[in-house]
């Protein structure tokens, strides 16, 4: 951990990628999809809602917390990450959550715990690219696969790039990270009868996702006590990078709109 004092912690877990530029009205909180890194929402600065400060989550198995142990287990990640939402002073204030693939498995899990601890502090539940909870997930399963299999799964779907996935000693450093958070993503699964959030949802899908598309993803607005939408994107399993622009207009029309 680099650093020192109480923030590093903090810093560790929840890079703030930009401050608000006008008086803060919210907290947006990133979740990236397996393997990711808070440098995927970068690109996202200039182009957020000034009223609102943006930050990312910065798991195990990625920059400077590149030799720390990864999560095998829901419980202590969901655990771990909330606190740190509430060591960073975000968890009681007014925040909404954006995760895509894997991270909109965990956003749900986080914004469902901050709705006990914290009623109302979260504005929105942005999922994009996942599966609803009572949806079946996809087979085969990608973390089964050998690695070789695996990596051309990967390159199918898109969004790594080639010179990631080409490269022996890169992917040497973050294959491991991949796969365990592809497997925490698939293995995931809540039980029926579960209560509906009090947060508005908006679930995204690629138009052209053949895993998590229409089908997949139909489910979540009946997750919520609040008016929820479900809305199509152009674009794949990662429309999140081929068509920032929409997919962030979409987001800061639900900002600015949410109390």
């Amino acid at each position: 951990m680099t650093g020192s004092g109480p923030r590093a912690g903090v810093d560790r877990w929840l890079p703030v990628l930009r401050p608000a530029r006008r008086a803060r009205r919210l907290r947006l909180v990133c979740l990236p999809y397996a393997g990711g890194s808070p440098d995927l929402f970068r690109p996202w600065a200039d182009q957020l809602d000034h009223e609102v400060e943006l930050l990312a989550l910065r798991l195990p198995g990625r920059g400077v917390r590149l030799r720390e142990p990864l999560y095998d287990s829901w419980e202590p990640l969901v655990e771990d990450v909330f606190a740190a939402l509430v060591e960073a002073g975000v968890a009681a204030e007014p925040h909404a959550f954006f995760g895509h693939s894997f991270g909109a498995r965990l956003a749900y899990e986080l914004a469902d715990r901050a709705a006990r601890e914290f009623p109302g502090a979260t504005r929105r539940l942005f999922v994009s690219g996942s599966r609803s909870p009572e949806h079946p997930q996809h087979r085969p399963l990608l973390h089964e696969m050998a690695p070789d299999a695996y990596l051309d799964a990967v390159r199918a779907m898109g969004g790594t790039p080639a010179e990631v996935l080409d490269d022996p000693a890169v992917m040497r450093l973050f294959l491991p990270t991949m796969r365990a958070e592809m497997r925490l993503a698939e293995i995931w699964s809540r039980p029926p009868g579960q209560p509906r959030l009090d947060v508005p949802i908006t679930a995204m899908y690629g138009r052209d996702d053949p895993v998590d598309g229409r089908a997949a993803t139909a489910g979540w607005r009946r997750h919520s006590l609040r008016p929820s939408e479900l809305l199509e994107l152009p674009g794949g399993h990662f429309f999140l990078d081929t068509h920032r622009d929409l997919l962030l207009a979409t987001i800061n029309a639900r900002l600015v709109s949410t109390a």
